[in-house]
């Protein structure tokens, strides 16, 4: 398991559509997921949130789980 592979609950667009609730200046482009690269997708939203990309990538996966940690 790569050290950047999600780990998701639920289904992408599902969880896609929780986090833009909780930011909604986030757009689809900002949370284009590719199973294959989650690298590309967490490192330009750790570049937008102004966050760790392991923050980044706790925070997707607690939405995932329902656990929802906010900003």
């Amino acid at each position: 398991m790569a050290a950047n592979e999600l780990i998701l609950d639920a289904p992408w667009e599902e969880v896609k559509e929780k986090l833009k609730e909780v930011h909604p200046a986030l757009t689809d482009a900002d949370l284009s997921y590719d199973p294959q690269d989650p690298t590309s997708m967490l490192e330009h939203l750790a570049h937008v949130l102004n966050k760790d990309v392991l923050a980044v990538k706790a925070w997707i996966e607690s939405v995932s789980s329902n656990k929802s940690i906010a900003s």
